[in-house]
């Protein structure tokens, strides 16, 4: 017996030291906190983390660097460090002829953009992972994405050799290639610009309608992004101008995302993109960003419409949020990889969440040729080698008169069939989780917590906005008081970026809306404040992305156009625009006009990448109404304006005597009285929010 224990004590003690990888073995890598430099801490290649200390040995070695950039839930990126990362032969390559660098665009977004406007000057393209060869002190001479194995390789090859013996082609195509990344953030001073027009602004719109995709919705071509900004101006739009045809390409959108494969019908939240038009088969990595945004999308989507399936979209993403991505002290984590280990035991996207036949039948027994209809387990719903992701193609209510079953019962279905597979995905390897908490995307979380709480009254969602927002004052406020951009594991790191200020403010002023909790309105003007005195430049009135407290770069870039996140500059300006009238600030709104005459040239070449600039030339153009409620019963009476849509106005309001501009000498004790005021004039104060209502267009 004594034989039989010691045997497998020393089978346990083998297995867990040929699981435990020797340290020895690791890069310069080891030591980071990121998951994504982490995953890569025991490539054979000699990686080093992104420190100005490397760019001076590459140039003290007379060695050109590679600079590699990803992030820890991109599939592409997994497949790079398979094919090419770990094989020696790659990496004996790179460790004798390259300084390599590797970077989380997530946690240096500002070296990100810079390559990534480099790589798409020589491209025309980008994406990730993005690979850049750079001469010693760091200006790009070569890039792209993905490479194959033999592809990096030879071209690693070719360049060292040229570089060898004519290193002065690559340094005149740096100096070349450098002017041309400066030009991207050239912002030509626009103070003599008339404003855009109403008509003006309607024709950018109508641009962006027209790209809708009339079948499937989204914008047209795949891969395809949800775009929930551009989305969100044409909902506003569409239902301020009673614009049908507007309204319908939005809904359409919002169906066919909420039906597709994009979106997890088992346990909620959505992908990144489609890899299709239908919505059907997503890049399975699931971040916080898409997810903050589609919730305030949604939530809005339902005040208009009632659709009762948005409702239901809101609540199932916020629940897979706090579920999946909610850290103990409040933050939330940045995503949810692509990737985990199929049965079979490799690494495969999408392995998670996809379903074979023979499996659902083994699960769902009698309810499968039911549940096979609703989603579709036939020739519209299959993948590849015998997979199928669940997409929808028809509507409840299209369904229950197709065969004849009530509503209610598809509902009570429904939450079967989901309890059955979400504990059959259970016993699945689960995906990675790269769990650094992000300011800037922290503040659209908690954004659109709050916005679904404005809709829905649910405690648990204000609840969940009020953590996060605390835990940022409390872990990620520097002691000069400007943001922290990263946390994890109990520490904070990297100065801020405008990201971070942007969307913190954001949130902190819609906290304040909605809660009337004047530590947030006074948290959000602090840190505009400190915006000021560090980003802000004085030729252009535009905000560079980088503090002046952060260490040069080949750029420093200038962040002004819509993408799948609304620019640093946009949302500083929407901030700007609202702070100034919380304040009476005429600097505040005079820098937010200056920024929108800066772009406004730029709006009719690409309507697409600035909707939300025009979200605020649309407040700048038509009525924006203060809306001031003072008294005992103010949350009350906020929670049953917030019933209503009402995208062109702010909400001011105190318990008593206040003294910002828009309570001072308002108070009337015993009594709640609302004030509605637009351009600095105010209607006479009424008790009810019906009274108030008639005074706004």
């Amino acid at each position: 017996m004594k034989k039989v224990i010691f045997f497998f004590l020393l089978l346990i003690i083998i297995i867990n030291s040929c699981n435990e990888k020797d340290s020895s073995m690791s890069n310069n890598l080891i030591n980071e906190t990121s998951p994504y430099l982490l995953q890569h801490a025991y490539n054979p290649v000699n990686w080093n983390p992104w420190n100005k200390k490397y760019l001076e040995q590459a140039k003290k070695e007379n060695k050109l660097v590679i600079i590699s950039i990803g992030y820890s839930s991109c599939h592409w990126c997994h497949v790079m460090e398979r094919e090419s990362f770990e094989d020696s032969l790659a990496a004996s390559l790179m460790n004798e002829k390259f300084i390599s660098i590797k970077v989380d665009r997530e946690e240096r977004p500002d070296v990100d953009q810079v390559y990534m406007n480099a790589v798409q000057l020589m491209t025309g393209s980008g994406g990730w992972p993005l690979n850049i060869v750079a001469l010693p002190d760091g200006r790009p001479i070569w890039g792209g994405t993905y490479f194959s194995k033999d592809q990096w390789i030879n071209a690693l090859t070719q360049i060292s050799n040229i570089y060898t013996k004519e290193p002065e082609r690559f340094i005149n195509y740096a100096n070349t290639l450098e002017k041309g990344i400066k030009s991207l953030d050239v912002i030509n001073t626009n103070e003599d610009k008339t404003e855009i027009s109403s008509e003006e602004l309607e024709k950018y719109i109508e641009n962006i309608a027209i790209k809708i995709d009339k079948n499937h919705g989204g914008f047209s071509g795949a891969p395809k992004f949800m775009m929930p900004n551009n989305i969100h101006l044409l909902l506003r739009t569409g239902h301020q101008n009673n614009d049908k045809a507007i309204l319908d390409l939005v809904n359409l959108t919002l169906e066919k995302m909420a039906y597709g494969g994009i979106y997890d019908q088992i346990g909620g939240g959505f992908s990144r993109y489609s890899t299709d038009e239908k919505w059907h088969i997503p890049h399975f990595e699931k971040m916080l960003y898409d997810n903050a945004q589609l919730i305030s999308l949604y939530s809005d989507a339902h005040l208009i419409t009632k659709n009762e399936s948005y409702k239901n979209v809101v609540y199932e993403t916020i629940n897979f949020v706090l579920q999946e991505l909610t850290d103990s002290n409040g933050g939330f984590y940045s995503s949810i990889d692509a990737d985990s280990k199929s049965l079979d035991g490799e690494e495969k996207e999408g392995a998670y969440y996809i379903w074979s036949e023979s499996e659902l039948k083994s699960l769902l027994k009698d309810e499968f040729k039911l549940f096979a209809d609703y989603y579709n387990i036939n020739k519209y719903g299959y993948w590849e080698d015998e997979n199928y992701v669940l997409i929808k193609n028809r509507s409840d209510v299209e369904f229950s008169k197709e065969f004849n079953i009530s509503k209610e019962d598809i509902i009570k279905k429904k939450n079967i069939w989901k309890s059955i597979l979400i504990r059959a995905r259970g016993k699945r390897a689960r995906p990675n989780i790269d769990d650094k908490i992000l300011a800037s995307w922290n503040g659209l979380m908690i954004n659109g917590l709050v916005d679904a709480y404005r809709v829905f009254e649910e405690e648990k969602f204000l609840n969940a906005a009020n953590s996060c927002a605390e835990f940022i004052l409390e872990n990620m406020i520097k002691s000069d008081g400007g943001l922290y951009h990263s946390h994890k594991d109990g520490t904070s790191k990297i100065n801020g970026y405008l990201e971070d200020y942007s969307a913190v403010i954001q949130a902190f002023l819609n906290l304040y809306e909605n809660t009337l909790n004047e530590k947030w309105l006074n948290t959000a003007d602090d840190l505009m404040k400190y915006t000021y005195d560090n980003f802000y430049n004085t030729e252009t009135n535009m905000f560079f992305f980088t503090s002046k407290l952060d260490d040069k770069l080949i750029s420093r870039t200038v962040e002004f156009r819509d993408n799948v996140i609304p620019s640093s500059n946009s949302i500083m300006a929407n901030n700007l625009f609202k702070l100034s009238h919380y304040y009476d600030s005429s600097k505040y709104l005079n820098t937010s006009l200056s920024m929108v005459k800066n772009i406004s040239d730029q709006i009719e070449v690409y309507p697409n990448g600035f909707s939300n600039w025009m979200n605020l030339i649309l407040n700048l153009n038509k009525n924006f109404y203060e809306i001031a409620i003072v008294g005992d019963n103010a949350i009350e009476k906020i929670n049953e304006l917030n019933k209503n849509y009402l995208p062109n106005k702010i909400v001011v309001g105190s318990f008593g005597d206040n003294s910002l501009p828009l309570l001072k000498n308002r108070y009337i004790e015993g009594e709640t009285m609302i004030y509605v005021c637009v351009k600095k004039a105010c209607k006479m104060p009424v008790k009810t929010i019906k009274e108030a209502l008639k005074l706004i267009d």
